[in-house]
């Protein structure tokens, strides 16, 4: 008998060398589900699914719905929906876990010990019994602090979950734990634009996803699936560097911290460089950090000022950010205004001429 990762291995290169596009069918609660454009900003991660796979390759097939548990989820027929539509080498993606915990609602409420597996467990035999693949994801976290320590509300469903995979030999995705991970990395403040904290709204909800944060939880979904299984690779359409493993603020040199810096704090009065006229206002951002491979400044040219005609002698970048000018590159003349980029190569003389009423904005990038 082949094990449960092999069958998942096989399935999976099987849809990719096939050509029609094999299934992802998710069974799952309003963390999962899709959203239409009058619930904006909220979105489901399932939602976000398909923006990572190459539709090609794999189909998402997004059945969660919001307010169900494994229990509700299949009394309702919705399991049996899925049924109806699985095929061999489809994945049946498995999410549950918010709504289960309702014990005040007979109708969701299962038991962690007992009746939560029990109904995972008619998942788990439906993707088999059509020769599809059952896959388990942990249910995400909620944003939700107490005194500074972010609570785990899910402890005992995830671990009947890991369980069940265990005993099973079910692939399974922690979502639980990168989740965690992800908010404590971001901060309690931090996590907000990622859950429906919308004052607009009145909402304050940290259960449930806006666009970003579900397009973030997606990501982390992929990036366990693809290292669960390297051959999800291939379908990939867009990047899952999405690594929250590392614990926040424990990266890098303590000796050479990262951090934020405002321009006014750093603004300096000068005259135009290199035999331009003036005023202008620099910011050499991060002037202090001199191990920096690079050097990034803004520099703004007020009405009549420039950076006089000069030689190169590092490959230097002008980002125009706004305002109106004249450039001199090799002894051709180029109007530049927002938008445009002027590359510098060594060897070359340029210069650059404010012109009309408003501000020229300059941002300038060169190897130290």
């Amino acid at each position: 008998m082949l094990r449960p990762s092999l069958m998942l291995c096989l399935l999976l290169l099987a849809a990719t060398a096939s050509s029609a596009p094999h299934r992802i069918f998710i069974a799952g609660d309003s963390t999962a589900a899709e959203y239409g454009p009058e619930r904006a900003p909220q979105a489901g991660w399932g939602q976000a699914l398909q923006s990572y796979l190459d539709p090609t390759v794999w189909e998402v097939r997004n059945h969660a719905k919001g307010g169900r548990s494994a229990r509700s989820f299949i009394e309702e027929k919705r399991l049996d929906a899925i049924a109806a539509e699985l095929k061999p080498g489809d994945v049946l993606l498995i999410g549950f876990g918010h709504n289960d915990a309702k014990f005040e609602d007979p109708t969701r409420y299962n038991d962690p010990a007992q009746a939560y597996p029990q109904y995972l467990q008619r998942y788990v035999q439906l993707a088999r019994d059509k020769q599809a693949t059952p896959l388990f994801i942990t249910p995400p976290a909620r944003l939700l602090y107490d005194f500074g320590s972010l609570l785990d509300t899910h402890g005992l469903y995830t671990q009947a979950m890991q369980q069940l995979a265990a005993r099973e030999q079910v692939p399974l995705i922690d979502l639980n734990a990168s989740s965690t991970r992800w908010i404590r990395a971001l901060g309690e403040q931090g996590a907000k634009p990622y859950f429906m904290f919308v004052p607009e709204q009145n909402k304050a909800d940290g259960t449930h996803f806006t666009v970003a944060g579900a397009t973030a939880v997606a990501c982390l979904v992929m990036r366990d699936w693809v290292a669960l299984q390297p051959t999800m690779k291939t379908a990939l359409k867009r990047d899952i560097d999405c690594d929250v493993s590392q614990p926040a603020g424990q990266g890098g040199d303590p000796a050479k911290p990262s951090r934020v810096v405002h321009e006014r704090d750093i603004a300096i009065s000068q005259p135009g460089p290199h035999g331009g006229a003036g005023p202008t206002t620099a910011y050499p951002f991060f002037a202090d950090d001199k191990d920096l491979p690079f050097v990034l400044r803004k520099r703004v040219l007020h009405k009549g000022a420039g950076i006089g005609l000069h030689p190169q002698h590092k490959d230097e970048i002008y980002y125009i950010v706004s305002g109106q000018g004249s450039y001199v590159l090799d002894g051709k003349q180029y109007d530049v205004a927002a938008g445009d980029a002027l590359l510098t190569r060594v060897g070359s003389l340029h210069a650059l001429q404010q012109r009309g009423e408003q501000d020229l904005v300059v941002l300038l990038a060169y190897p130290r």
